[in-house]
């Protein structure tokens, strides 16, 4: 998430000296340029990899911070959330086994933070989103404590002028509100960097952008959120809302959003695009700049460009511009940020040794990419391929093609070459272009959380399924097999102990409600039909007003003939106790016996999110929860 010395930019005078350094640092920039003063005879590579924390029970941790203080080592870093980490590896050069290299790096880097993790009874996972994540855990007191992420919050909530709203549909539908940003804090990524001489930078930019679709088609693995199926890869959608500062009325204004996938080709220069995202984008944070840029060039330094850093920091292109400094020299590269982490570290090594295969073996017919291409073309591609991962249909260069056939006929060659011509180990290459393959023509991670996930929800409850499914793919990651050698689950009666605790473990999400102002003969009809004892009844604002009950349903059977007008607010109870899904599990069932009833309804913010009964109260207790 950036840098996090940042403060507010209310003051007019500190507003004022940090859009002058900022831009200062594009004029900084442009001469660089003019003057070849940007790093281009060497090609390096780098990454980021965010990854979840987890509880023995599998589901997220809290305790980031002691974890990541407990490691100390400057390659960790905190995330939005406290059940995040990221780990910021170092750069390479591009050549011979860096793959290796990188691979071996991260390896290492995780054991050591499984290893301190476990000191705190708390398990390392590498997952796009965690199944496990409830609404619960996206409350503003788990977000990380830090003044930038506060200060993000507050200015994005500012703009936006209300809450976030968040509608995804896939398979199943999520529509809710959330008062903070913590919803992006459920994506984790695998952030891939590759250095760009500047002359070339336009021309790369272009081709990262036509070629996302067909990288993140197979490579989805984050199908699930909150319990529903929604896109495969479901991050592009959930950050894109997560973060959108922009009001009811944005259509009419037609704004960018913050993060986005572009409007169109880029051109000029890479300086041309920083000029495009201040006009588009409103300025975030602020912090004092020690060291103006055009001084610090004047003076025959290298300025680092803190302004233009941190401002870039905060528009979330998939394919993200960035500028750096090391050892002295300047460089530009390309972040590609819409790979998910996971399924293990083997997946995320050959997705990016494709990536970089594919941007190095580009093709001359493609420098001038929009001669080729429309750029919506590549932007719709880019999201049927995060709805629909490797059985998208794409518009590629004036045709139609599965992203199958494309990667597998078309752009896995082009790979190979990319790879081969900067000297990239040969074995290296097949190895993990190989697995590239593989997967295309096998399971991603997304479909083997879906086919897997489905089968669960036959026998298990939504909370219990999801623990299963997270535990499997941790062990599946321990192994290191990539994904597409995943077995189904077949045994789950020993994979997790009981250890539901809460109310929203074991509630029921699935509701049949009935309005007030039904005929209570249909209410009772779908009772019986439906073979349930308690039924919530909303008011026509969709809020818990009654509840209905098999009595109810009873003392209306044996008066039904003098009774046919009448509606359920008639023969409902107003009097509703009800619960909350943070509630002890031992606490609702207090409340049940002391008041003798058979449900509660499970109410969050106002808001009707499930129901427990009786029966889900005798299922805990015989240990049939996992």
């Amino acid at each position: 998430m950036g840098e996090h010395t940042v403060d507010t930019i209310n003051h007019k005078e500190r507003r004022a000296e940090f859009i002058k350094n900022l831009l200062d640092d594009i004029k900084a920039l442009e001469l660089m340029l003019e003057q070849n003063l940007i790093e281009d005879d060497i090609i390096r590579i780098g990454s980021e990899q965010e990854f979840c924390l987890v509880t023995d029970t599998w589901r997220p941790a809290t305790n980031a911070e002691d974890i990541l203080k407990s490691i100390n080592d400057p390659h960790f870093t905190t995330e939005l959330a406290k059940y995040n980490l990221e780990i910021n590896l170092d750069p390479i050069e591009l050549k011979s086994n860096c793959f290796k290299k990188v691979e071996n790096q991260l390896f290492s880097l995780l054991e050591k933070a499984s290893t301190h993790a476990q000191e705190f009874n708390t398990k390392v996972l590498l997952a796009g989103i965690l199944p496990t994540i409830s609404k619960n855990q996206l409350s503003f007191d788990h977000m990380t404590p830090s003044p930038r992420y506060w200060e993000l919050n507050r200015k994005l909530r500012e703009l936006r002028g209300a809450d976030f709203r968040l509608h995804l549909r896939g398979v199943d539908e999520l529509t809710t509100d959330h008062d903070s940003v913590l919803f992006e804090a459920c994506n984790t990524s695998f952030q891939l960097h590759l250095q760009i001489p500047p002359k070339d930078f336009i021309s790369s930019y272009n081709w990262a952008q036509a070629i996302s679709a067909p990288i993140l088609a197979v490579s989805t693995n984050s199908p699930l959120l909150l319990g529903r199926e929604l896109w495969s890869e479901t991050r592009i959608a959930l950050f894109r809302q997560s973060l959108d500062t922009r009001g009811s009325s944005y259509a009419l204004k037609d704004q960018t959003a913050r993060v986005s996938f572009g409007n169109n080709w880029a051109s000029g220069s890479i300086a041309d695009v920083y000029k495009n995202d201040i006009a588009n984008h409103k300025i975030l944070l602020a912090k004092d700049i020690e060291k103006n840029s055009l001084e610090e060039l004047r003076k025959g330094n290298i300025p680092k460009l803190p302004a233009l850093s941190l401002h870039n920091g905060t528009i979330y292109r998939w394919n993200r511009p960035c500028y750096g400094v090391g050892n002295g020299k300047a460089h530009v590269r390309i972040e590609n940020r819409y790979i998910p982490s996971g399924p293990t570290i083997k997946d995320e090594m050959a997705n990016f040794a494709f990536w970089v295969g594919l941007m190095t073996g580009r093709p001359s017919k493609f420098d001038e990419i929009a001669d080729q291409m429309e750029f919506k073309d590549a932007k719709a591609n880019f999201i049927k391929a995060a709805r629909m991962g490797k059985d998208t249909i794409l518009h590629w260069m004036g045709k139609q093609i599965s992203a199958q056939d494309l990667v597998i006929k078309e752009l896995l060659p082009i790979a190979y070459e990319g790879l081969e011509k900067m000297k990239v180990d040969k074995r290296d290459i097949e190895e993990l272009l190989g697995i590239i393959e593989n997967r295309t023509k096998g399971i991603t991670g997304s479909e083997w959380q879906i086919k897997n996930y489905r089968k669960l929800r036959k026998d298990l409850k939504q909370d219990d399924a999801l623990r299963v499914l997270t535990k499997v793919m941790h062990g599946n990651q321990q192994h290191g097999t990539p994904v597409h050698q995943w077995q189904e689950i077949k045994n789950t009666s020993d994979i997790c102990s009981t250890s539901a605790s809460l109310v929203g473990h074991i509630m029921s999400t699935r509701l049949f409600t009935v309005n007030k102002n039904d005929i209570a003969s249909l209410a009772t009809s779908i009772m019986k039909w439906k073979d349930i004892h308690h039924v919530p009844v909303e008011n026509n604002a969709g809020k818990l007003c009654g509840i209905l009950t098999w009595t109810h349903v009873q003392n209306y059977q044996k008066s039904t003939q003098n009774n046919q007008e009448q509606i359920v607010a008639d023969i409902m109870t107003e009097k509703v106790i009800t619960t909350s899904p943070k509630t002890e599990i031992q606490e609702a069932i207090r409340i049940m016996k002391m008041n003798e009833i058979g449900c509660l309804p499970v109410v969050q913010d106002t808001d009707l999110v499930g129901i427990i009964t009786i029966k889900d109260v005798i299922e805990f207790d015989n240990g049939q929860s996992i």
